[in-house]
């Protein structure tokens, strides 16, 4: 089988259905978002590696790259509308609270604004979690034209707070300070 079709050669694309629709639309922006996300992740993942600190985030981001694939898939199926034929469950999202409980133990509180940055892995993070930003923003808009299933919303939007965690966290296994915001 060839990796190129033709098919999308004039500006559309297939979704799971077997329908096609403009590359443009909402929906392969929402999907195509989670897939750059999946991507940075990716990258993180080959960074953070082999190094012992980080074993559990490892594990971690790979269980979300996996969630992350499947949540792709159910926003590149137009026809699954139905609560029995959903994809993403509530137990993803619940997954991603327990992380986020089990590495917040591990910082101190804060109580001001943090730019991002610090580590490399931190600031990779950083850029993972505006992207999830950016992915939930575009599928709140196709949300308000198509039915989606919420927990897609719910789920992206807990991601982003888990990776603002995992940025503090490798901030801090590796000795490196939040950059607290401050006025000039």
């Amino acid at each position: 089988m060839k990796i190129y079709t033709k098919t999308g050669d004039k500006g559309d694309t297939g979704l799971i259905d077997g329908s096609r629709t403009l590359k443009s639309d909402l929906r392969i922006k929402a999907y195509g978002e989670v897939d750059e996300v999946n991507s940075h992740i990716g990258f993180i993942v080959s960074n953070i590696k082999g190094n012992s600190i980080f074993d559990d985030l490892e594990k971690i981001l790979f269980d979300i790259q996996r969630d992350l694939f499947v949540l792709g898939a159910e926003l590149a199926n137009p026809k699954n509308t139905k609560d029995d034929n959903m994809l993403v469950k509530k137990e993803m999202i619940t997954n991603i609270e327990r992380y986020i409980d089990q590495l917040e133990s591990e910082l101190a509180p804060i109580s001001y604004f943090i730019l991002p940055g610090g580590t490399v892995e931190s600031s990779l993070l950083h850029i993972c979690r505006t992207v999830v930003r950016r992915a939930e923003r575009t599928t709140v808009a196709l949300s308000r034209e198509q039915k989606i299933n919420k927990d897609i919303l719910m789920y992206l939007n807990r991601l982003s707070d888990l990776l603002f965690v995992l940025a503090r966290v490798t901030n801090n296994r590796q000795n490196c300070n939040d950059i607290p915001w401050k006025l000039k």
